[in-house]
Formats: C-alpha cells, sequence, structure tokens
C-alpha cells in the first residue's frame, strides 16, 4: 500500500483533505468517488528514503503464478479488468500487487492488456512483453499465458539446480576461508610469542607458517588493499560494454565453469526463441528480444550479429555457426528446422536437450568441484598441524638434549 494525499469537495461544497492508502492512484480516485467526493488533487505522498516500489523487481516466482491464473480467467470468459482487479486484492506481493493495479488503471483508459504490461518493464522481461503482443493479435492468450507459466517455472528449476549444485561446495569453502583466516590471525600469533619465549630454533614448515601469520597481523591493509583493487577491477569492467565482454570472455574460458556458463546460455537461448516462435512472433523481433535478455555479453554480441545477417538473408543456422559460440548439435537442430520448416520445433527439441546437458555439466563440476574443496581445506589443515607438530617435536629434542 501507498500513500495519497487528497484534496476533495462534498456535495455542499465544503472541502475535505487527507491521506488515504491505496494500491494506485486510479484505485484511490475511485475509493475517494464511491465516498461520494469530487477529487480535486490526489498525489502520492512519498518520504526521502522510500524508494520508487514500482521500480523493485517482481520475483519470478510471482510471475508464474499470475500468468497461470490470468489463463484461467481469460479461458473461462472473465473480463480481463475484473480479473486484475481480483488479484491486485489478492496478491501477497506488495510490489506485484501494485503493478497489476496500475495496470487494470491502464486497461480502464484503453490500453491493451499488453500495453499496460509495458508500462513495467522492472515486473515483465522483453521477451514476455514480445510474446503477450503476439497472442492479442492472434486470439490465443490464454494459451501463451499457460505457455509462459510453464516457461517461467522452467526457468525457476533450472536456477535452483544450479544453486543447490553450488550451495554445498560453496559452504564448505566458505568455512574453509573462515578457518584459515581465525588461524592464521589468532591462533599462530599466540604460538609465535610462545616459541619466541623457548628461543629454539624452528622447522621451516613452522617458520613458513609464521611468516604467514605475520603477513596477515602486520601487513593487513595490503590484504584489503587487494580486495579493493580487485573490486574496484571488476566494477571497472562492468561499467563498459568492451570491458563486459572481456569479462565474460574471461568466464567461458575458465575450465569447467565455462562450459557450465555456455550450457546455461544456450538452453535459455533456445527456451525464450522457441516460446517466442511457437507463439507467433517473427522470427526477427524474437531474435531481438531472446538477444537481449542474453546475460552474458559476449552471446549477446554474436547473436546480434546473427541476426543481422539473417536480416541480409543468410538465414539464421550459418550465422549462428559463424559466431563460433554454437556446438555442433544446436547448428544441426537449427539447419534441419530451417531446411523442413519446422523451426519451432527444432528449437524445443535443442532447448530439451541443453536442459539435459546443463544436468550433466552441474553433476560433474559438483563432483569435482567438492573433492578439490575438500582436498585444498585438507592440506591447509595438515600443513598447519605438521608446523606445528614438528616445532613442539623439535623443541622437546633441543631441551632434552641440553638437559
Amino acid at each position: 500500500m501507498s500513500k495519497f494525499t487528497f484534496i476533495a469537495t462534498r456535495h455542499d461544497g465544503s472541502k475535505v483533505s487527507g491521506v488515504l492508502d491505496s494500491l494506485s492512484v486510479g484505485t484511490a480516485r475511485r475509493s475517494l468517488m464511491e465516498q461520494g467526493l469530487v477529487v480535486v488533487s490526489l498525489k502520492e505522498k512519498r518520504s526521502l528514503l522510500k524508494f520508487e516500489i514500482t521500480e523493485e523487481k517482481v520475483p519470478r516466482r510471482e510471475l508464474m503464478h499470475f500468468s497461470r491464473q490470468m489463463a484461467i480467467f481469460v479461458r473461462t470468459g472473465i473480463p480481463m479488468l475484473e480479473a486484475l482487479e481480483v488479484m491486485s486484492e489478492e496478491m501477497t506481493d506488495k510490489v506485484f500487487a501494485r503493478v497489476i493495479a496500475e495496470m487494470a488503471d491502464s486497461l480502464r483508459e484503453g490500453e491493451t492488456f499488453a500495453d499496460a504490461a509495458e508500462h513495467h518493464p522492472r515486473a515483465f522481461p522483453p521477451y514476455y512483453l514480445g510474446i503477450l503482443r503476439s497472442a492479442e493479435l492472434t486470439g490465443n492468450l490464454d494459451e501463451v499465458l499457460d505457455q509462459l507459466a510453464d516457461y517461467i517455472e522452467r526457468d525457476i528449476e533450472v536456477r535452483r539446480r544450479i544453486t543447490s549444485a553450488l550451495t554445498y561446495p560453496g559452504v564448505v569453502f566458505g568455512f574453509a576461508l573462515v578457518a584459515v583466516v581465525v588461524i592464521t590471525a589468532f591462533v599462530l600469533p599466540r604460538f609465535k610469542v610462545f616459541f619466541a619465549s623457548l628461543d629454539a630454533k624452528l622447522p621451516l614448515p613452522t617458520r613458513m607458517l609464521l611468516a604467514v601469520a605475520n603477513f596477515f597481523s602486520n601487513d593487513w591493509f595490503a590484504i584489503v588493499g587487494g580486495v579493493l583493487a580487485l573490486i574496484a577491477i571488476w566494477i571497472l569492467l562492468s561499467a563498459t560494454a568492451r570491458g563486459r565482454e572481456l569479462r565474460d570472455n574471461m568466464y567461458l574460458r575458465i575450465p569447467l565453469v565455462g562450459q557450465l556458463m555456455q550450457t546455461a546460455v544456450l538452453e535459455r537461448f533456445c527456451r525464450v526463441l522457441h516460446s517466442m516462435v511457437a507463439s507467433g512472433v517473427p522470427l526477427p523481433e524474437a531474435m531481438t528480444v531472446t538477444g537481449s535478455t542474453t546475460t552474458n555479453s559476449v552471446y549477446r554480441k554474436g547473436i546480434n550479429q546473427a541476426r543481422s545477417a539473417m536480416m541480409r538473408g543468410e538465414g539464421l543456422a550459418a550465422p549462428l555457426s559463424a559466431t563460433g559460440l554454437f556446438p555442433p548439435a544446436a547448428r544441426h537442430m537449427l539447419m534441419v528446422g530451417e531446411n523442413t520448416g519446422t523451426m519451432d520445433e527444432q528449437l524445443g527439441s535443442a532447448a530439451v536437450y541443453f536442459d539435459r546437458e546443463l544436468d550433466y555439466r552441474l553433476k560433474q563440476f559438483t563432483a569435482l568441484f567438492e573433492p578439490a574443496v575438500i582436498l585444498i581445506v585438507g592440506l591447509l589443515v595438515g600443513f598447519v598441524a605438521i608446523a606445528l607438530i614438528s616445532a613442539m617435536y623439535g623443541i622437546y629434542r633441543q631441551v632434552h638434549i641440553s638437559g
């Protein structure tokens, strides 16, 4: 809910002012009119610390539920305006509830459903809007909304699988870093004082470990400076198109990680393009939208180049193949679809193929990453243990010999 300040007049001509809680300007105006008031002024009241709520991103799961429910409303013949009013009242997400209420206001002003959604790009991604416009022209809005819900559900599942696969290795690696920092910053300095008091000759592993402890204790500013420098470099790379391209190209060249990212990008590309082509969106427009929704700038540039070549009459499969970003399986499927006129079916098959390939890549990455993390942690802990035990044993021998 947002707060709106209003000035209105009653039937007897007297003025009334106040503050009203409502989802949107339109619902606030209707609420005042239902009270028998004539609105003179109506403005949203904002504090200096409040962000623009419509700029917040709508959760993808909420968009999936919205698409599914709207498909049911349209299929049963309920007017779209009435459906939006009902959903704005029942929506638990406050950001999306306001978006839906403002869409209802746009429909009252004579706009179409796709035009109303276009005012909220943070809630509806470009491919969603492109498919909606095509559906309104073909008259199969309920089917398209179901397809959009299915796509979003699959996309959520892919993201969930990626997050699930990386959670355990990430937690283990995080605990390993914490353990190393605690040992080097707090534990080893105490041993350093203890060893110095004995004036004993320490073995090489112990001297190496104490040198690391000294670095963390005395030169911590260098570590902080290095971390800040890396963050600054990452921000600078993300600030320009050339920098983002270099960064994403570097990601793609990392063993295992690059293959995983490539498969995820290809799965999303085929899935979005299939959804748009199957819904009747012209291929040039579908390629534009798909390229804009691609998160990797290297692939975005390649897709845009392929679209330009396609507009020159070179087809689709050959320009995509020329980018060198698509594996032979994808090129073959697209070529078959182009030659047989079954591009939507081939894109669907390619999306399923890359979905399974992504699952395999995730399992492969997890199977190799987990042992690597455990091995690194084991080596660190083992080195610390050997350094301390060898030092204690050496001191014991020196004391025993001197005694």
